[in-house]
């Protein structure tokens, strides 16, 4: 590509840029002059089509619980059992955070949380509801809201472990910890299963 950004669509190149840079910095360290710079855009384009940084961040936010819906819904749905979808979920998660190297730690940032990020919450909840509704199917009603944080503590975990080196040191491969997720999302289902009334 030349000096100048030729692609129809600045919005989405500026969003997946930053993505990128979120994954790299983290969202603390997140700067929309060096978005411009790697869209190859005047420091001033981006202003266009997001008013300040955190509406650029929300809609970086925003894709990413969307993929993350589309990934998990099509993982899960693959499964008539819930527990095999909840495991699958689970292990999607996972294997999402280990290539995007963000999940709900961007999509829960302190800084996007209110009525003016819509479009974020909105996405934000058919992730949960792909979790929440298969977690109704194997506990208890008082007890699904409960087991979705657990199973998307564990999903987290395992991807931040992978991420943070901590399971490189053992040889671990990105698979074998999606597996590995996959597993312990099995074992937390079974044991809300046999406590659940």
């Amino acid at each position: 590509m030349g000096g100048k950004y030729h692609h129809g669509d600045l919005r989405a190149e500026l969003v997946r840029v930053s993505l990128e840079l979120i994954a790299e910095r983290g969202v603390e360290s997140f700067s929309v002059a060096e978005a411009a710079r790697r869209s190859k855009v005047s420091p001033g384009a981006p202003y266009r089509h997001f008013p300040e940084r955190e509406s650029l961040v929300a809609a970086v936010a925003t894709e990413v619980a969307r993929q993350l819906a589309d990934e998990v819904e099509q993982a899960a749905g693959e499964h008539t059992d819930p527990v095999e979808g909840l495991a699958a979920a689970a292990g999607t998660y996972t294997g999402y955070l280990i290539r995007q190297r963000v999940g709900m730690d961007l999509i829960n940032a302190e800084v996007l949380q209110g009525a003016r990020y819509a479009e974020l919450h909105d996405q934000t909840r058919r992730l949960t509801d792909q979790f929440l509704l298969r977690t109704m199917a194997v506990a208890a009603p008082a007890d699904a809201l409960e087991l979705m944080e657990q199973l998307f503590t564990q999903a987290h975990g395992y991807g931040t472990f992978w991420l943070n080196g901590v399971f490189t040191k053992h040889g671990y491969t990105p698979d074998l910890v999606v597996r590995k997720s996959a597993q312990a999302a099995r074992v937390a289902v079974e044991g809300y299963r046999h406590t659940s009334p």
